[in-house]
């Protein structure tokens, strides 16, 4: 597929059929890991991969309150694979304390972005870039309520030192499930808008 096609299939995804992912499909979907960046190489990210339809639905139970409160159909638990996308903090912490980059007077560098959670959006967009790739479509899970997050965590017993960024849905794409796009949708901004030159 080229890659101009795979930008072009980029959505999200709230409905899945119950075709299976299948393992080496899968196994190319997360080999994007390894060429994720990580700010100084520090290799904060974590990955949970999810298969069990018990703990799915049980992730499905804690997040989706709220869609269904709002009149959308239930659809987490539909997705054959879910991908929790955690970052450890400390691994960042301890790539800039290494011992062959301490010098007299030196301290960590300031942190003007936290990385750790930056690269977890390079990660998911790597991921669903990949599974575009296979055929496949992805959605994402994640909450501005920390209570949330954490017992979405807590689902598949993350260390206390790992932190979930949100959850990767893949699989096939059930179409009849499309949400229709409203009328008073807010429409793509045009690029000149959004981009300035300094030329």
């Amino acid at each position: 597929m080229e890659f101009s096609d795979i930008l072009r299939k980029r959505l999200m995804v709230r409905g899945y059929t119950d075709e299976p992912v299948s393992d080496e499909a899968l196994d190319r979907v997360l080999a994007a890991l390894r060429r994720a960046p990580s700010a100084g190489f520090s290799q904060g990210h974590r990955l949970v991969v999810v298969t069990d339809p018990k703990l799915r639905q049980a992730a499905a139970d804690i997040a989706e309150a709220r869609y269904v409160e709002l009149g959308f159909p239930r659809w987490i638990a539909s997705a054959p694979v879910h991908i929790y996308v955690c970052t450890r903090e400390a691994s960042y912490h301890e790539r800039y304390n290494a011992a062959e980059d301490v010098r007299e007077g030196y301290d960590e560098i300031p942190w003007p972005v936290p990385f750790w959670w930056f690269d977890c959006g390079a990660l998911f967009i790597m991921l669903q870039l990949a599974a575009i790739n296979e055929g496949l479509a992805t959605g994402m899970v994640s909450s501005v309520y920390t209570g949330e997050l954490d017992a979405l965590a807590g689902v598949v017993g993350l260390p206390e030192d790992v932190a979930l960024a949100g959850i990767v849905t893949i699989g096939h794409e059930d179409t009849s499930l499309r949400m229709p796009v409203p009328p008073n949708a807010a429409k793509r901004k045009p690029n000149e808008e959004l981009i300035e030159w300094r030329r």
